[in-house]
């Protein structure tokens, strides 16, 4: 069973919603909440772009970037701080 794209992104929404309250009260630079929060939104991208391809057969320009920054592509600059990137096409 496939996910309406619209309640997707709602979803996002909302992670992104929780995660910026999460880095507002953060306690640490190790704080949970903020960790939480973090993969929260990577998990909402994620099922949020499957539902659109689902739906649409469109992705959005976005990725979420895993921990291994030495699979990375020479010519891709990725900042380790950031989890999703905005991606340009290098084939234009």
């Amino acid at each position: 069973m496939s996910i309406d794209p619209r309640v997707a992104l709602q979803s996002l929404t909302t992670a992104l919603e929780e995660h910026l309250a999460a880095v507002a009260a953060r306690r640490s630079d190790g704080d949970p909440a903020v960790e939480a929060a973090f993969f929260a939104v990577a998990d909402a991208f994620e099922v949020y772009d499957d539902a659109l391809y689902e739906a649409y057969g469109e992705v959005t320009p976005l990725e979420v970037i895993d921990g291994d920054e030495e699979d990375e592509d020479d010519d891709e600059d990725v900042d380790d701080e950031e989890d999703l990137e905005i991606l340009q096409n290098s084939e234009n």
